[in-house]
């Protein structure tokens, strides 16, 4: 069976911004390793699994040449640009084609689809795990995801209602459950009882197929999605860019959650023994980075009185940060914009993304 790894790298990562920008996207920022994108650390983790021969890398149109030049591990026929934005179903359905256009045997391929931004330690520990992902999906056919032991009531997450009724099956030393439900990310009441009942795992958004599996319960679950797949390999093995974008345009858009995953009855659960963060805004430095005695995060050099929970991201070197008598702020510098936001509310940032767009402003 032959092993293929898609990264997903086309989003943008607006929570960071103003670090975050379109011609520098969150997986390309160094959140995690001043040496290494977070791109890099995803392509590092599974390299040891696949090779870099076998990874594919999704990106939006106008990633592709800044991606490229920021994974020369990767051979350029491997950067896949999809045309327009369909969500995660949209992408992979394009993938998907491209891979059955290359002559990949359906039955003969397995396909892993990760995020390129998610904290992942240690390295080692991961890639067990994925291991053991792809042999369960070869050996059963199933749908599988990788879930998350949860830590706190995080409200950001989407879970997994896993079967604790039924023996888990050990798969290469890793637990593996069937999937009951997955849930849409619950107020923090119901995540309190997600969290107290031990019967949920917080859904990663990694998942393990076969491609003949994948083909066989898209067919059911959304037809839309498995015809196009279809059609779209047979233009592209006819050398018919144009009308392949053309089929891809027509999709609409919807998460593969919904399109597929939330629909099989074939979905099993790996339950993964790693360190994960999805590092989906500022917030989330303050879950892995050092803390001063008040909850801070900061560059050493700021100065912070009577200041408590918060998080400072300096990367215009130059300026001194200095703070009083405050708490739960996000304070960004960057060389042209600061960002002074709730920490306790980071999805506001999104909001003056959103202004700056209707401006059509340089500080995107």
């Amino acid at each position: 069976m032959e092993r293929i790894v898609a990264i997903m790298a086309g989003g943008t990562g607006e929570r960071f911004w103003p670090l975050s920008r379109r011609s520098l996207p969150k997986q390309l920022l160094r959140l995690n390793d001043p040496e290494r994108t977070m791109l890099t650390e995803t392509i590092d983790r599974v390299s040891p699994v696949v090779g870099d021969e076998n990874i594919y890398l999704c990106v939006a149109p106008h990633l592709v040449d800044l991606i490229a030049e920021n994974t020369p591990q990767i051979p350029a026929d491997r950067i896949l640009c999809e045309p327009v934005r369909r969500d995660t179903a949209g992408g992979i359905a394009w993938l998907v084609a491209n891979l059955l256009a290359r002559g990949y045997d359906p039955a003969q391929t397995s396909l892993a689809v990760l995020a390129s931004d998610h904290r992942i330690a240690p390295d080692a520990v991961f890639a067990d795990t994925v291991r053991a992902a792809y042999t369960h999906a070869e050996e059963t056919g199933d749908l599988v995801t990788m879930g998350i032991k949860p830590t706190r009531p995080a409200t950001g997450y989407g879970y997994i209602e896993c079967d604790r009724a039924s023996a888990p099956r050990v798969v290469q030393g890793q637990t593996v459950r069937n999937v009951v439900a997955f849930r849409e990310k619950p107020a923090l009441p119901q995540a309190q009882e997600f969290l107290r009942s031990g019967r949920f795992l917080w859904n990663s958004g990694m998942f393990f197929w076969t491609l003949e599996a994948l083909l066989r319960e898209l067919a059911q679950s959304s037809p839309s999605h498995h015809s196009a797949v279809l059609a779209i390999a047979e233009l592209l093995s006819a050398d018919r860019q144009a009308d392949a974008v053309s089929a891809f345009s027509a999709l609409g858009s919807v998460s593969i959650d919904y399109a597929l995953m939330e629909k099989s009855d074939r979905v099993s659960v790996v339950e993964a023994l790693f360190e994960w963060d999805d590092l989906g805004s500022w917030d989330s430095l303050a879950r892995y980075r050092p803390l001063d005695e008040n909850g801070n995060v900061s560059p050493e050099d700021a100065i912070l009185e009577d200041t408590e929970e918060c998080v400072v991201y300096q990367a215009q070197v130059g300026q001194r940060v200095c703070m009083a008598g405050v708490q739960n702020l996000i304070v960004v510098v960057t060389a042209d914009a600061i960002l002074i936001s709730s920490k306790r509310n980071p999805d506001l940032v999104k909001r003056i993304v959103r202004r700056l767009h209707d401006e059509e402003s340089s500080l995107l």
